[in-house]
């Protein structure tokens, strides 16, 4: 019965907080388009028609064609799962990290604290994308080279805050009182203080994605993020650059998807902060 009454409670929040509802119900919506679009669709995201060049809406091309004669209906779905592979891929990644490292530093203190937030500031020192320039010249432009460029320093602010929350916890009676029931660190520091502290280290890592998003978006629009064939939603807007003036449908589907992307993941973290 109490399980029940737990997740019956929960369903009412959600249901309560619209944002949040909201948030969650456009991203599955657009994570179930870009998964199933190019899967189920009869064009492919690089096959070129020179007949059907440029061509507007139709019932054959729901978003057009570009001046390959791609399908841009399926082109924009695949670029969404691209972006969406780099906002989850980087927030997992740099979740971990962060987790791991400021618990360490946040729990131990003293010497141990110094080194890891001082590496932490020493990495944060340089701009994320300088860091993401660098890896896809040397290695090449994919999504490999994007997440390692974004993860380098993009722990640090998960980190910084997974530390603060756990120095705030360590002290108060119920960490005292598992040490006296003979608790060890590890079990205080997984079972107690970072459970204690998961609301602000979700509402971070949710805010995480839609920036890591915008970085490969912004990346690939200034042409060194995904090389082709693959296209990400940066991919597309900025191979609409040149064709704008004339065919502005080209660039508007691209932006508003990538635009509904971002709205969808801030409504989950602004739903979430609220929560937390």
């Amino acid at each position: 019965m109490r399980r029940l009454k737990s997740i019956y409670r929960k369903k009412n929040i959600i249901k309560k907080n619209k944002t949040l509802t909201f948030g969650i119900v456009l991203l599955c919506v657009l994570v179930l388009l870009s998964v199933f679009v190019p899967f189920f669709s009869p064009h492919s995201y690089s096959g070129q028609n020179a007949l059907v060049r440029n061509m507007g809406s139709s019932a054959l091309h729901w978003f057009g064609t570009d001046k390959f004669g791609r399908d841009i209906f399926v082109r924009v779905w695949y670029g969404t799962r691209i972006s969406l592979i780099v906002g989850l891929g980087s927030a997992a990644i740099c979740g971990v990290a962060g987790i791991l490292i400021g618990s360490a530093a946040g729990y131990r203190g003293g010497m141990a604290d110094m080194i890891l937030m001082r590496a932490a500031d020493i990495l944060d020192a340089i701009p994320s994308l300088l860091y993401v320039i660098l890896i896809t010249l040397t290695f090449g432009a994919n999504v490999g080279s994007i997440l390692t460029g974004i993860c380098i320093s993009g722990w640090t602010k998960i980190a910084r805050v997974v530390r603060g929350e756990v120095m705030r916890l360590k002290n108060l009676e119920f960490c005292d009182a598992s040490r006296l029931a003979g608790a060890g660190n590890v079990r205080i520091l997984f079972c107690h203080l970072l459970p204690n502290a998961s609301g602000q280290i979700i509402v971070n890592l949710v805010f995480f994605v839609p920036q890591a998003i915008f970085t490969e978006a912004f990346l690939s629009f200034v042409g060194v993020g995904i090389a082709a064939p693959q296209a990400s939603l940066g991919t597309l807007i900025s191979e609409a650059r040149s064709q704008m003036q004339v065919y502005p449908y080209q660039m508007i589907y691209p932006v508003m998807v990538l635009c509904l992307l971002i709205l969808s993941l801030n409504l989950i973290g602004t739903g979430l902060e609220k929560r937390a």
